[in-house]
């Protein structure tokens, strides 16, 4: 055999080892994959805090909120639907605190996820809801805020940032005033 040449039997081996070096890397690169997506899913990467995504809603009575204008303004933005059996718990809550605080600059912008325009009227009514409300077309709204699921709350400071997150609803007036103040000016 000359110099620099290999034998049969040694080109197999090293593709073999060749192949095996690329499987491994695969199967790392894979796992990595999964676990960083699972991080994705349980909320890791999900806006819970620092600027809250900017939006503009087209509420039910025609007109229409921008979170933009809203700058300087403490923000509740509570996501809910109509067939969301702990938002009809916290429902009364949430008006309440509309109706207390509006007058001190307050806004709750509720908005209206995966749901039916009679439905969600239906529920506006039920409960006497007075804040803006409007639904969530294609989810857009949702998507940009990574919401999981209804009751999704969130607190945004009249700075523009998150400053609370709420997954689920509320159950007590002494809580959700616990947080408004932390965005009261």
């Amino acid at each position: 055999m000359t110099e620099g040449m290999v034998s049969e039997p040694e080109q197999g081996k090293r593709r073999r080892s060749g192949l095996g070096m690329g499987l491994i890397l695969v199967i790392t690169l894979s796992f990595f994959g999964i676990l960083a997506y699972g991080q994705v899913r349980k909320g890791i990467s999900q806006p819970r805090s620092g600027p809250a995504p900017e939006f503009t809603l087209m509420l039910f009575d025609g007109s229409e909120v921008s979170l933009a204008d809203l700058r300087g303004r403490p923000v509740i933005v509570n996501f809910w639907a109509s067939w969301c059996d702990p938002c009809k718990d916290e429902a009364a809550l949430l008006e309440s605190a509309w109706r207390r605080h509006k007058d001190e600059g307050l806004m709750i912008l509720g908005i209206d996820y995966l749901d039916q325009e009679p439905q969600a009227r239906a529920y506006l009514e039920e409960f006497h809801i007075t804040y803006p409300n409007g639904p969530d077309l294609g989810s857009k709204i949702a998507r940009r805020y990574f919401i999981r699921g209804v009751p999704e709350t969130f607190f945004i400071g009249p700075d523009g940032q998150i400053r609370y997150f709420r997954e689920g609803p509320f159950t007590s007036m002494e809580d959700l005033e616990a947080h408004i103040q932390e965005i009261m000016p």
